[in-house]
């Protein structure tokens, strides 16, 4: 005797059809337009703007004037190739996949698992499940499995491995998990670039000063002052940038982590049912109290804080026999897996001890 049929069922008539979930299914549900390239169109004009004025200074000051071919010819080539490994980190990370999350038909298809059940049946099965595709690990806005690290983007509209930031500049894409080395040799890149370009036309700037009746040109030392000015402020701008993400590599954060505290929320130990908390608790449900607790102890708490050393092997740590030539060009290959990543041995007595604040504040 056959089983009666539910009322409600999850079946899906998946025959001759391929029913993995890709990456390329959950990307497409937002499509970028013209104005979204604009930011990565402004920031290639940056990177070439300098170079005309950038010419006639070495071929003025350094080549004419000085008569200095051997320094010509040094800083031709350093700035040149600055600018070869700007752009080639660059292009990685516009064209690389920051980190796909998605579901493989052959362990997690939730259509194949609830076939032939009913809404109790597959509700219960549920609770078997893979820790990492459990229901408090999907994601409820792309319905994918959530690693741990990755954050859905409300731009993109997707989940990201090991999500870092949102950045329009490239292209209106996220950095993650296989972009961030490349993004950050792009930092190292340019702010290098700045400084040494800065560093050239101010000498250039301040030998034009002190020689006035000996400059052929007059338009030369304008293009000397132009020069100086922008290799300055992109130094400090694009500098400040990397400083910060050299801080965030030494203590393992990402930028999303860093900035959000109450990320720590996800990971306490279960409070007691009194408290009458959601597991894990939600911010909006804390007293003020609990919240200055949180914050207090985000400044202490490094969930992946393994040492500085092991910190940056993780992000530029090689591999393979060749693996300082692509540290050198693109800022190395991806290390790991991005869904799973040592954590601090401290990490949970911390968190066990701001769980217990997190009480006694209740």
């Amino acid at each position: 005797m056959s089983r009666p049929q539910p009322l409600l069922s999850f079946e899906v008539d998946t025959s001759g059809q391929d029913t993995s979930l890709k990456h390329d299914d959950f990307d497409s549900e937002v499509r970028r337009t013209w104005y979204h390239y604009l930011p990565l169109c402004l920031l290639l004009f940056l990177m070439v703007a300098p170079y005309p004025s950038l010419l006639i200074v070495l071929v003025n000051h350094y080549l004419l004037t000085l008569n200095k071919p051997t320094a010509f010819v040094v800083h031709f080539l350093i700035t040149f190739t600055l600018e070869f490994l700007a752009f080639a980190s660059l292009m990685v990370c516009v064209v690389r996949d920051p980190g796909p999350v998605y579901m493989d038909a052959s362990d997690h298809d939730p259509i194949h698992q609830t076939e032939d059940m009913g809404l109790t049946e597959a509700l219960m099965t549920m609770e078997n499940t893979d820790d990492d595709c459990s229901p408090d690990k999907f994601c409820r806005k792309c319905w994918v499995p959530k690693p741990e690290r990755a954050h859905h983007c409300s731009v993109c509209g997707r989940c990201v491995l090991k999500m870092d930031h949102h950045c329009p500049w490239l292209g209106a894409k996220c950095i993650g998990h296989r972009t961030y080395p490349a993004f950050v040799h792009f930092l190292t890149c340019i702010t290098a670039f700045s400084a040494y370009v800065a560093t050239i036309s101010i000498s250039a700037v301040w030998w034009s000063f002190d020689n006035p009746l000996l400059v052929p040109d007059e338009s030369t030392p304008v293009h000397e002052l132009l020069l100086a000015a922008a290799g300055v402020i992109f130094t400090l701008v694009v500098g400040s940038f990397l400083v910060y993400h050299v801080y965030l590599i030494t203590t393992n954060q990402t930028t999303v982590e860093a900035l959000s505290p109450f990320l720590l929320l996800r990971y306490i130990p279960p409070l007691p049912v009194s408290m009458k908390l959601s597991e894990p608790p939600m911010e909006e449900e804390l007293s003020y109290n609990q919240r200055r607790v949180v914050r207090d102890a985000h400044r202490f708490v490094r969930m992946y804080d393994v040492g500085w050393r092991r910190n940056w092997a993780q992000v530029f740590g090689w591999s393979k026999p060749r693996g300082w030539l692509y540290l050198l060009l693109i800022g190395g290959s991806v290390n790991g897996d991005g869904r799973s990543f040592p954590r601090n041995p401290r990490s949970q007595e911390m968190l066990s001890q701001l769980a217990a604040r997190l009480e006694k504040e209740a």
